[in-house]
C-alpha cells in the first residue's frame, strides 16, 4: 500500500501514513495536538480539522481536493453539540489519499493558545470618533412641513446639542422611517466625521446610551482583540486567537512564497484573516454580554453587531495588505513597496465583516517591514514626545525596533524567525498550560527549577506536584527557553559561542548533561512516570543565537545610524506579548539588548494592542501617529551591508566583541569558556529532533 506525506499546521509536525489512515490516527502518530474526547467515533465533533490545497514549497507539498476522502455517512450524520463548521472535517472520519497539509484549528486543539496581551493605556484624554445623541424628532401632521427626516434629524442635532452635520450616511436612509415608528418619534443617532464630512452614520429607535468599539492588533501568529466603550474607554473584553492564515507558513515569508506560488493565494489569505476578525467580533460581544448578565441584565441593554461603530486594525506590512486584501508580494523583495504609508479608512462591509454600521482605521505603515503595529507601539509608548531616548523593541517573528527622541526617531526591522516564539525549537511550543515559562539551574549541582503554565509554584514546592498532575508539561515557550539558555550560560553550561560543554567544571558527573551524537544536550525535565525528557539542544541553542543575533545586529545598526552611543539611552521597553513576558536580565545575559542597566529596562506588554486604543478612542491620536510615523527615518537591514558585520559580532553570549559592565554588576558571570571543553565540532548538527527524546 502506498505512503503519504501529512503536515499539520499550526506545528509543522509531519508523518508518513498509508492510504486511509484517518486523519485523526496520523495526527496522533505524529505527535499533533489534535483533540477528541469520543475516541473517534464521531460523536463529540472536537476533531475538526482543514485540509489544505495548493503548493506549499517550505514543506515541498502540493495538496488538491483528493488528498483527503470524500465526505462521509459519519460526518453526514453527525449532529453533536460542536457544530461542524463549514469547510471544516472529522479528522476521524476524513481518511489520508494524498500528500497533504493539514490545519489543526485552535478550538481542535488540546493545548489551545493562552493568549497574553495586556492594554495599558497610561494617561488618555478621550477624543471621540464617534458621538451619540438622543433626538424627538416632531410628530408628523397634514399640512404641517418640516421637511424630511434626514432634514428633522439635522436641525434637531443642532437646536439640541449645537452639533452641524452634513447630511445622514446614503445607507440609512431607507431605514430612517421604521426606526422613527419603532421609537414613537424617538431615536438615537451616532454622528462621525468621513472623509471630512460630519455624517450621521448609524441610527436606533429610542434610547441608546452605549457604543462600542474594537481594537485588532494582527500579528503572524495572534489575533488580539479588545471591545472598548467609546464613551468611557473602558475594555468590556479581550478575546485572541491563533491567526489562520499560518497553515499557509509560519512566518510571513512563507506566506507571500504561497501567494507567488500559488495565482490568487492572497485572496485565501485575505478570507482566513477575516474571517477571524469576523469570529473574533462575535466572541467580544458574547463575553461583553456576559459581563453584563452577571452584573445586571437591566442595568445595560445587550450589545449587539449594530452597535459596534469603530474599529482600529493593525498589523505588519503583510498582515495590513492582506487584511486589505492587497497582494503582499511587493513587500516580499527589493524595495519592498507598500501599496500606501497612510492611514486608511473604510467601512466594515468592504472588509467582508458583519457589522453593519462600523467603519474601519488602519493606522500608517513606517517601512516595507515596519508596520502599523510599530506605529500603534510608538504612539503607546511615546518616544516622539519624549526628551530622553528611548529604544522600543516589538520582539516577535520580525522584531521592529525604534530608536530616539522628540529630536527625531529612527527603525528598523530585523527578520528574526520564529524562534522566540517556540518554534524552531525542538521543545518548543506556545505559550499554553503545561509550557515552562521560567527556569532557574543551581550553579553547583545544575540541577533545574522550572514554572510552568499553568502552575502556581516552582517544581521544588510541595504545591508543583498537585498542580502538575492536570498538566501535560509537554515543552518550553519562548521565554522559558530564552531563561533556560541565559541560566546554562550562567552556570557553564554553554560556552560564549553557544556550545554545550560536555563536562562542566561546576559538575562533570551530572546525568543533565547528555550525548547526543556529536553534541550535547541539557535535560530541563524528565517525566518520572514515562521517562519521558524536555532537553536543550544545541540546534535549539543555536537557533536562539541566530534570532538575537539579528535583533542586536538591528539595534546595533541603528546606534550607529543615529549616532547615540549605549550610554545614552535612557530607557529599553520590550513590546509584543513575547517581549512582555522576557525577564530583562535575561534579556542582557543572551545580548538581546544593549548592556543597559537593567533597571532601565522593562517589558511594556502589548505596546500595540494598545496604541490601538489609544486610536480609536481618540481622533486627535490618529492625527498623531499620522504625522509621528511620516517623520521616523527608515533603515532597511536587508540592504545594508554592515548589517551582516554586526550579526556575526552579536552570535556571542551575551556578545562577541561588546563589553558588558553594567551586566557584571548584576550577576555572577561565568568564567570563560569555549568550545574546546566539547566533544564534537562547533558547527555539526546533532540532538534528537522531536518535542521529546528518551534515554
Amino acid at each position: 500500500m502506498s505512503t503519504h506525506r501529512v503536515v499539520f499546521a499550526p506545528s509543522g509536525v509531519s508523518v508518513e501514513v498509508e492510504t486511509g489512515t484517518p486523519v485523526l490516527d496520523a495526527a496522533r502518530a505524529a505527535g499533533a495536538d489534535l483533540d477528541s474526547t469520543c475516541g473517534g467515533r464521531g460523536i463529540c465533533g472536537r476533531c475538526q480539522i482543514v485540509p489544505t490545497i495548493g503548493t506549499f514549497a517550505k514543506h515541498q507539498i502540493t495538496s488538491d481536493a483528493d488528498a483527503v476522502s470524500p465526505w462521509t455517512s459519519t460526518e453526514e450524520d453527525y449532529s453533536g453539540r460542536r457544530a461542524l463548521v463549514d469547510g471544516h472535517r472529522l479528522g476521524c472520519a476524513a481518511c489520508i489519499e494524498g500528500d497533504v497539509v493539514v490545519e489543526i484549528p485552535a478550538a481542535s486543539q488540546v493545548h489551545r493558545p493562552v493568549v497574553r496581551k495586556a492594554v495599558d493605556l497610561g494617561d488618555l484624554e478621550i477624543d471621540p470618533v464617534v458621538t451619540l445623541h438622543y433626538l424627538e424628532l416632531p410628530t408628523a401632521e397634514l399640512g404641517v412641513e418640516v421637511g424630511g427626516l434626514a432634514e428633522q434629524i439635522s436641525v434637531a442635532l443642532a437646536d439640541d446639542f449645537d452639533v452641524t452635520v452634513d447630511g445622514v450616511a446614503a445607507r440609512l436612509l431607507p431605514r430612517l422611517e421604521p426606526t422613527v415608528i419603532a421609537g414613537d418619534g424617538a431615536i438615537t443617532v451616532a454622528v462621525r466625521e468621513v472623509d471630512d464630512r460630519r455624517l450621521v452614520d448609524a441610527v436606533w429607535p429610542g434610547f441608546v446610551d452605549r457604543a462600542v468599539g474594537a481594537a485588532f492588533d494582527v500579528g503572524s501568529t495572534t489575533v488580539a482583540g479588545h471591545l472598548v466603550d467609546l464613551a468611557s474607554g473602558e475594555i468590556l473584553s479581550t478575546a485572541g486567537r491563533m491567526n489562520p492564515q499560518i497553515r499557509f507558513g509560519d512566518d510571513l515569508m512563507s506566506r507571500v512564497s504561497y501567494v507567488m506560488m500559488n495565482p490568487g493565494g492572497e485572496v485565501e489569505l485575505t478570507a482566513a484573516v477575516r474571517a477571524a476578525l469576523d469570529e473574533l467580533v462575535g466572541e467580544l460581544l458574547d463575553e461583553a454580554n456576559g459581563a453584563i448578565d452577571d452584573a445586571d441584565a437591566d442595568a445595560a441593554p445587550e450589545l449587539g453587531r449594530d452597535r459596534l461603530l469603530d474599529l482600529v486594525v493593525v498589523g505588519n506590512p503583510i498582515m495590513h495588505h492582506l487584511v486589505l486584501g492587497i497582494d503582499p508580494t511587493p513587500l516580499g523583495q527589493a524595495p519592498f513597496r507598500l501599496a500606501t504609508d497612510r492611514p486608511v479608512d473604510t467601512t466594515a462591509a468592504a472588509l467582508d465583516l458583519g457589522l453593519p454600521d462600523a467603519r474601519v482605521h488602519l493606522l500608517p505603515c513606517i517601512a516595507g517591514h515596519v508596520g502599523a503595529d510599530t506605529a500603534a507601539a510608538v504612539l503607546a509608548e511615546g518616544p516622539h514626545r519624549a526628551e530622553d531616548v528611548q529604544l522600543l523593541v516589538d520582539v516577535g517573528t520580525n522584531a521592529e525596533i525604534v530608536l530616539g527622541s522628540a529630536d527625531g526617531l529612527v527603525a528598523a526591522s530585523s527578520p528574526t524567525g520564529p524562534a522566540f516564539e517556540g518554534a524552531q525549537i525542538s521543545a518548543g511550543m506556545r505559550a499554553t498550560a503545561g509550557a515552562i515559562e521560567r527556569v532557574r539551574i543551581d550553579r553547583d549541582t545544575l540541577e533545574p527549577r522550572i514554572r510552568v503554565i499553568g502552575a502556581d509554584h516552582w517544581s521544588d514546592e510541595p504545591e508543583f506536584v498537585v498542580e502538575s498532575m492536570k498538566l501535560d508539561i509537554a515543552g518550553v515557550c519562548g521565554s522559558g527557553i530564552i531563561e533556560a539558555i541565559g541560566e546554562l550560560y550562567l552556570a557553564g553550561v554553554i560556552a560564549t559561542d553557544g556550545t554545550i560543554v560536555a563536562a562542566p567544571a561546576a559538575n562533570p558527573s551530572t546525568d543533565r548533561i547528555v550525548a547526543t551524537g556529536e553534541t550535547f544536550a541539557y535535560v530541563l525535565h524528565r517525566d518520572e512516570a514515562s521517562d519521558d525528557e524536555i532537553r536543550i539542544t544545541q540546534d535549539d541553542v543555536r537557533a536562539i543565537q541566530l534570532a538575537k543575533a539579528a535583533l542586536r545586529a538591528g539595534i546595533d545598526l541603528l546606534t550607529e545610524a543615529a549616532g547615540i552611543d549605549v550610554e545614552r539611552i535612557d530607557s529599553v521597553r520590550l513590546a509584543g506579548a513575547f517581549g512582555a513576558h522576557i525577564d530583562p536580565l535575561y534579556a542582557k545575559v543572551l545580548g538581546l539588548v544593549p548592556d543597559v542597566a537593567v533597571d532601565r529596562v522593562r517589558a511594556v506588554g502589548n505596546a500595540a494592542g494598545a496604541g490601538a486604543v489609544r486610536a480609536l478612542l481618540s481622533a486627535g491620536q490618529r492625527r498623531e501617529i499620522d504625522r509621528a510615523a511620516a517623520a521616523i527615518t527608515k533603515i532597511e537591514t536587508a540592504l545594508e551591508p554592515r548589517f551582516q558585520e554586526l550579526f556575526v559580532d552579536a552570535m556571542g553570549f551575551p556578545h562577541s566583541s561588546v563589553t558588558t559592565p553594567n551586566l557584571a554588576t548584576e550577576t555572577a558571570l561565568p568564567a570563560p569558556a569555549t568550545s574546546a571543553a566539547t566533544a564534537g565540532p562547533r558547527g555539526r548538527r546533532g540532538g534528537a529532533r522531536g518535542r521529546r527524546a528518551r534515554t
